[in-house]
């Protein structure tokens, strides 16, 4: 698969990247893992502009991952990497691999668990600036609901039906990680990142 610029890399993207590297980067990571190599932008600058070693992870041998691996069913030495990412991978999962997925990011993962994931609905947002004041920015989504219908790309999203984020929420509690903020990219409001702490 090649992801070609025009088709892939709009500026909503580039503001996800962003926000990717920015976490990882707080999380203050030794050890990074990130699962879906996709262009390879974010694990590109953490590679080649910060210290912190990083590995990625793909089914797609043609992207010549570090790690050959399906995120539902694998087998790597536990708790091996600080952090571990997934990016807009896992709604190209049946939501009844969720958990499952969650539990095999846990299992590399000795403090925490990024993930972001395609949110739906209709998105309000206000920012404003004033002289000598840092910019404020107010925003918030409604999710219509409306059933989601397999693209070939996403088998479920945020907002649509079935799929509320509270319930995303409660599954990710229920696998035992820690939610330590969640929020919608103010830049590119389809992503909603996860940031998850592993529980001691």
């Amino acid at each position: 698969m090649k992801y070609e610029f025009a088709k892939y890399c709009n500026l909503d993207r580039w503001s996800s990247y962003w926000h990717q590297i920015n976490e990882i980067i707080k999380s203050n990571a030794r050890t990074v893992l990130e699962f879906g190599c996709g262009d390879g932008v974010a694990g590109r600058y953490i590679k080649f502009n910060t210290n912190i070693p990083y590995q990625c992870a793909d089914i797609n041998p043609a992207l010549n991952p570090d790690y050959i691996l399906d995120l539902s069913n694998f087998s790597l030495a536990d708790k091996k990497f600080d952090t571990v990412c997934a990016f807009e991978v896992l709604e190209h999962l049946p939501y009844e691999q969720f958990k499952i997925c969650l539990k095999k990011l846990m299992s590399v993962s000795n403090k925490y668990v990024l993930i972001s994931l395609p949110h739906w609905g209709r998105h309000f947002s206000l920012s404003f600036q004033l002289p000598f004041f840092h910019k404020k920015r107010f925003q918030f989504k409604i999710s219509a609901g409306g059933k989601h219908a397999y693209n070939g790309e996403h088998y479920w999203e945020i907002g649509k039906s079935g799929y509320p984020l509270k319930k995303i929420i409660t599954d990710i509690i229920n696998v035992g990680l820690e939610v330590e903020r969640h929020y919608i990219c103010h830049e590119s409001p389809y992503h909603h990142f996860f940031i998850l702490k592993i529980k001691k």
